[in-house]
């Protein structure tokens, strides 16, 4: 099992008070060593290098890079570059390229066989467009590592975007390609950005019909509400599509304290959706994990848990929700002048126990779920009706 990190990997910084601060990363990491996570047998820490051009231009345009690269000294370069969203900071192009880099690299450790998981926490930058940055997101390293792997002979990727935001980059640069499943998990687009991700939206129609399932809860589901609507779609169309290897991006921002967003989950549900897709990893494609970040903006409370846990989870060595988090890591957040008080312990108490989803109630996430599941489950020759498909 490997983990992709280097302290560089911190270079990507829209400064100030914007939500993407890379001190979310460098608290997780301190968390993660000061638990043991990082010193396990089974878990090898390695170092990412730059996603040259060659990678780079699998998914975006040459225009576009050159317009990265000169974006500091030309503020008024375009491609969405700019603030609000994606300010223009000093070092862009090399930190992004980076971040792109490793998560290319995660993809190789287990392609080669090195790894049989990876995992990068600064990747999951699934906004990201061929020709413009979106969402805080310049490179899209989730889509450059797919190209890859398509390149390496792949005919069947699942991509799984748990993120609280809608896939959109990387459903996109798949939206044609019946080699890559794009399956996301996401609060509505009628309440959050990017406004995209309707169960409807379910390929390109000429070429790849199917190869998109998006799942849209309503504000305010919970775990058990997320797990529910999770295990309603997403184990289904997985076997069903039967993948080679599995992609996953694991932003935390559905959390119930995140600034961004308005779905409930805890850590410990959140932590349950890592072991989910852990499992099906297993019992689909041989446990070919790749995993990336993504978003998350409880700088403090929530992402530094919710990734502790997933680096512990691809380690293979899961850490007990009960476990207290060391007073020296606590000291370190207390002196960095953070105004909320950290968390003690690695759980929340959180409810992750759920019932199964029937064709017999009438809950919002519910409604939701048939809706998913009438739109795509035709595409896999599954019954949308029947709770055994």
């Amino acid at each position: 099992m490997a983990v992709v990190w280097d302290d560089a990997l911190l270079g990507y910084t829209m400064g100030g008070d914007h939500p993407m601060h890379p001190v979310r990363l460098d608290l997780t990491m301190r968390l993660a060593d000061s638990l043991g996570v990082l010193s396990s047998s089974r878990l090898q820490v390695i170092r990412p290098t730059p996603a040259d051009t060659e990678l780079l231009t699998l998914v975006h345009d040459p225009a576009y890079l050159d317009a990265v690269r000169r974006a500091p000294g030309d503020p008024g370069v375009g491609h969405g570059l700019g603030p609000p969203d994606n300010p223009i900071f000093a070092g862009m192009y090399d930190a992004a390229a980076l971040i792109t880099g490793g998560s290319v690299q995660a993809a190789r450790e287990v392609h080669s066989g090195r790894a049989q998981h990876a995992v990068n926490i600064a990747g999951g930058l699934h906004h990201a467009m061929r020709n413009a940055a979106s969402g805080f997101c310049v490179f899209n390293d989730a889509a450059v590592a797919i190209a890859w792997l398509l390149g390496q002979g792949y005919e069947r990727i699942a991509y799984v975007d748990l993120d609280v935001h809608h896939g959109d980059g990387v459903q996109t640069a798949f939206y044609d390609d019946p080699r890559v499943l794009t399956v996301s998990v996401h609060q509505t687009p009628l309440t959050l950005f990017p406004g995209t991700g309707f169960p409807e939206e379910t390929g390109d129609p000429d070429k790849a019909m199917g190869s998109a399932v998006n799942l849209a809860l309503p504000n305010g589901a919970d775990d058990s509400a997320w797990l529910r609507a999770f295990t309603a779609v997403v184990p289904s169309v997985l076997r069903a599509f039967e993948p080679q290897i599995l992609v996953t991006q694991c932003g935390c921002d559905a959390h119930h304290e995140d600034p961004l967003a308005d779905l409930a989950l805890t850590i410990d549900g959140q932590r349950a959706s890592y072991q989910a897709m852990h499992e099906l990893a297993h019992s689909l494609c041989d446990g070919k994990w790749v995993v990336l970040g993504g978003g998350g903006y409880g700088l403090v409370r929530c992402v530094p848990r919710a990734w502790t846990h997933l680096i512990a989870e691809v380690s293979g060595e899961q850490l007990d929700p009960a476990t207290e988090i060391p007073q020296s890591w606590r000291d370190d957040v207390e002196s960095r002048g953070f105004r909320i008080r950290p968390p003690t312990h690695m759980t929340e108490g959180g409810y992750t126990g759920f019932s199964r989803w029937d064709a017999f109630t009438e809950t919002r996430a519910d409604r939701a779920i048939m809706r998913t599941r009438r739109a795509s489950f035709p595409y896999f020759g599954l019954d949308p009706d029947d709770p055994r498909d």
